[in-house]
């Protein structure tokens, strides 16, 4: 049997595969498959696959489209390894990344992990800055950027695996927003034990401009408090900061039509970013988009974040949904 199967969803972006396809083609060890499922498309991948097919061990799969989950558990259905590996379509592998990760589950065994991300230095500097305010501690609080104590994480589909057993007991992707935020949750409920290989990282694009980041972020606010509906004690009060850094952001701009040094705040939280992105990636440009991407996110994820909590919490409208993903899934 295979070690590793490599699960990868794709819907239009046949560019993006191609960087992907070639960074597997550069890996030190080779002990995976790789399993493509196209979701529809109407820009499919068939003709970068054929490029690699001779370099890497290939399943190309066609499908109607019907979302990334379905497309993921298409994948896990047509899988042969041990263990599955999820990476994102618009991530490049850093060439020593399963031979990072078997010493790993050789040292330190889990049955579900999830790694970092980092930016490429290929990465344009809008994806730099997007990098740095979902990885930075002072918007995140480092949950996605590997910054935390290990039974904090909670491993996202752009770098994740677990083994065959966790699927045959938990089951595979729900079709909703935070899917896999909840598979983990349920992954944990089940006792498989989970963790973080901060060596195991790759580089993630993201999102190629700020309004995408910006749609992306507020789905992300949305689906926190489907989640909590779901897994109550599943929300942490960092989750809640960029909500309330939305509230406390309209009160100061209020406040500062009676004096301009309400708006100090905002002075200070800018300059940090600026200076700590400076830092990272010596850069002016992107030490300034940063600060934008910054404020995106933050307020991308505080809007939708507050908007589902007024529809599920205080209004309880769309309880129907999360009563029938609980019903089917637990």
């Amino acid at each position: 049997m295979i070690d590793f199967s490599v699960i990868v969803p794709v819907y239009n972006r046949p560019d993006e595969i191609d960087e992907l396809l070639n960074s597997l083609a550069g890996q030190s060890k080779k002990n995976f498959e790789l399993v493509l499922v196209e979701d529809g498309s109407s820009k499919p991948s068939n003709e970068v696959v054929g490029k690699y097919s001779e370099q890497l061990c290939i399943k190309y799969i066609s499908k109607p489209n019907t979302g990334r989950s379905d497309s993921r558990n298409a994948g896990i259905k047509n899988a042969s390894g041990r263990y599955f590996v999820f990476f994102d379509s618009d991530c490049i592998i850093p060439s020593g990344y399963f031979e990072i990760l078997e010493k790993e589950l050789n040292d330190n065994y889990t049955d579900c992990f999830g790694g970092p991300d980092n930016a490429h230095e290929s990465f344009s500097g809008v994806q730099k800055a997007i990098n740095y305010a979902m990885t930075s501690f002072w918007t995140t609080g480092g949950i996605r950027g590997g910054k935390i104590n290990m039974e904090k994480f909670v491993p996202r589909t752009f770098n994740m695996g677990f083994a065959r057993e966790v699927y045959d007991v938990v089951g595979g992707f729900k079709d909703m927003f935070g899917e896999d935020i909840d598979l983990s949750m349920r992954i944990r409920e089940a006792g498989f034990s989970t963790k973080l290989y901060r060596d195991a990282f790759v580089y993630h694009k993201r999102r190629v401009s700020l309004k995408k980041f910006y749609k992306q972020v507020n789905i992300f606010g949305i689906a926190r408090i489907n989640l909590y509906k779901l897994y109550p004690h599943s929300l942490k009060p960092v989750h809640a900061l960029p909500a309330i850094f939305t509230l406390g952001s309209i009160a100061v701009l209020l406040l500062s039509f009676y004096s301009a040094y309400f708006l100090s705040p905002f002075l200070f939280f800018t300059l940090l970013l600026f200076f700590d992105s400076l830092t990272q990636y010596r850069s002016v440009r992107i030490a300034l988009l940063s600060v934008v991407a910054c404020y995106i996110q933050l307020y991308g994820y505080g809007t939708g974040f507050i908007k589902s909590f007024i529809e599920k919490i205080v209004l309880r409208k769309g309880l129907e949904d999360i009563e029938t993903l609980k019903r089917i899934y637990k």
